[in-house]
């Protein structure tokens, strides 16, 4: 019964670790004032690029980089489109998202059915690996695993403590107060807009090159989307979206423990879903005075406005 225990929050860990990867990456963007849906189609070219490199060089830490440059190069497209041309960013969002998911299919058909001769395997930590129960399952993970909880509270250290990070929270919260101050707002949020989009592509390569070890069509399976939606359940805080996103790994990993009971697949692969549905329905309830949310979310800024 301990192995089965053990061996189930192993399998969370690594379920929720794309998750916290790109819900770290929209709650920077977001607190800076930029809402980006389009987490899925940035995850999805992170994931085919990852891929499509560890195949050809057989080296998984160079598809990793890769991955990253190309999220950020695609994030780039939304951070003219939302920044300069003040477009409507739910608008641009979905763009990138439709233009991400086409643009992974048609690289990676050449690549479907093609394993990978070697990936991202787990990396044991010394002593703390053999810590009984804890050390199986926080101290034995994939390198994405201690990536993704390092670079989550390293965001919240950043976002909370430093003054880029203040700069960053004011851009979101007041942008024109945030002006006088001599801040160049449009900088800082395609700043954060680019780091969302290589935090998108890192959650993508772990899907592609760690969590397996093949490259499928539509292997993000929606994860970008509850991401958005975690970054609201995790009230923009990364240090909050640690849990949120490991609990939702939980009910990812829930489903496949649930077939034995014949209940059926097509109802257990849509309770992530369904759980993400309630999750904001309930907090849609809530005070928004009490969401943390920044003031300016999704609205345009022109310099000089007040």
């Amino acid at each position: 019964m301990e192995d089965i225990i053990i061996s189930v929050l192993q399998r969370t860990m690594i379920a929720g670790t794309p998750l916290l990867l790109a819900t770290v990456g929209e709650i920077i963007c977001e607190r800076s004032g930029i809402l980006n849906l389009g987490v899925e189609g940035v995850m999805s070219v992170g994931a085919v690029v990852a891929f499509i490199v560890t195949f050809l060089t057989g080296q998984p830490w160079l598809g990793v980089a890769a991955a990253i440059v190309a999220g950020m190069a695609v994030s780039l497209i939304h951070a003219f489109a939302s920044v300069t041309l003040q477009a409507n960013q739910v608008v641009s969002g979905l763009a990138l998202t439709m233009l991400g998911l086409g643009l992974s299919g048609m690289l990676g058909k050449p690549y479907i059915g093609k394993p990978l001769a070697i990936k991202m395997n787990s990396f044991a930590v010394p002593f703390l690996s053999d810590i009984p129960y804890a050390g199986k399952i926080f101290f034995n993970q994939s390198p994405f695993f201690f990536l993704a909880v390092g670079l989550a509270l390293l965001a919240w250290f950043f976002l909370e403590r430093t003054r880029f990070g203040i700069k960053v929270r004011s851009t979101g919260e007041n942008p024109g107060a945030t002006e006088t101050h001599g801040v160049n707002v449009s900088l800082i949020r395609y700043i954060c807009i680019l780091i969302g989009g290589g935090f998108s592509a890192l959650a993508g390569a772990h899907l592609s090159i760690s969590y397996s070890k093949s490259w499928i069509e539509g292997m993000t399976a929606g994860r970008g989307w509850i991401a958005i939606a975690l970054t609201i359940f995790a009230l923009w805080n990364p240090g909050k979206a640690i849990f949120a996103a490991f609990l939702f790994g939980g009910i990812f990993v829930l489903q496949y423990l649930l077939q034995p009971l014949g209940i059926s697949p097509n109802f257990l692969a849509m309770l992530p879903y369904a759980t993400t549905l309630i999750v904001l329905l309930l907090i849609s309830l809530k005070d928004p005075r009490k969401l943390n949310a920044p003031a300016k979310l999704g609205e345009p800024y022109k310099k000089g406005e007040r």
